[in-house]
């Protein structure tokens, strides 16, 4: 219970309780992390926008009898199914508070469908390429394989990928961490971010205490 409380899903009644396949978007205020060298940093300063939350990560929700789970890929754990406490422990922050969590629906598609494709993908690496068409998933990535229309097609789109600073440098975590993998920092490659993703039309956001 302290850990839902926590979560913020102390949701309205009706329409806005959480259910089965909806989404956790983690979010971070515009200036966090500013001057930090990590992937955070990097992925809000590339995908945020102007006056914003950053959101930097997005998770599966899994509403099993009278347990929550989450199922996410993260650099940590892979693509990996586990508590929702185990969930707040990885996103607690420097100072112990936690991120904003802003909750979603995906509308007009089989939730539960979806879950079940997030839970056969488990033990997948995590995509450190963040290239499409490759065994290993990114958070966006394993959410976009899983939520399908009716013709069995990603309801969530693709589009070229943007890894610049807002000045439009190359943040120096980018150049290490794909100079490490002997690539080029795949720029304009198509792929997803929790940003974009948020604002799909797809998506319902819940009204959540």
């Amino acid at each position: 219970m302290l850990s839902a409380l926590l979560l913020g899903m102390s949701c309205q009644n009706g329409d806005n309780n959480l259910r089965n396949g909806d989404l956790i978007f983690v979010g971070l205020p515009v200036d966090y992390g500013a001057e930090a060298d990590s992937m955070d940093a990097a992925i809000s300063s590339a995908t945020g926008e102007a006056g914003e939350l950053n959101l930097i990560h997005v998770a599966i929700v899994e509403i099993k009898a009278d347990s929550t789970w989450v199922i996410d890929a993260t650099i940590k754990r892979g693509v990996d199914r586990h508590p929702l406490d185990t969930f707040l422990k990885d996103f607690t922050l420097r100072d112990g508070s936690y991120p904003e969590f802003i909750y979603k629906r995906v509308q007009g598609i089989d939730a539960d469908a979806a879950v079940e494709r997030a839970k056969s993908l488990c033990r997948r690496e995590y995509d450190v390429r963040f290239l499409p068409e490759n065994e290993a998933l990114y958070c966006t990535e394993l959410v976009q394989v899983c939520y399908l229309d009716d013709h069995g097609k990603p309801i969530f789109q693709s589009e070229p990928m943007n890894w610049l600073a807002p000045d439009g440098t190359m943040p120096p975590y980018w150049e290490r961490h794909f100079h490490g993998l002997g690539m080029d920092v795949p720029q304009g490659v198509l792929g997803t971010n929790p940003q974009k993703m948020s604002q799909s039309p797809y998506l319902k956001k819940l009204s959540c205490r």
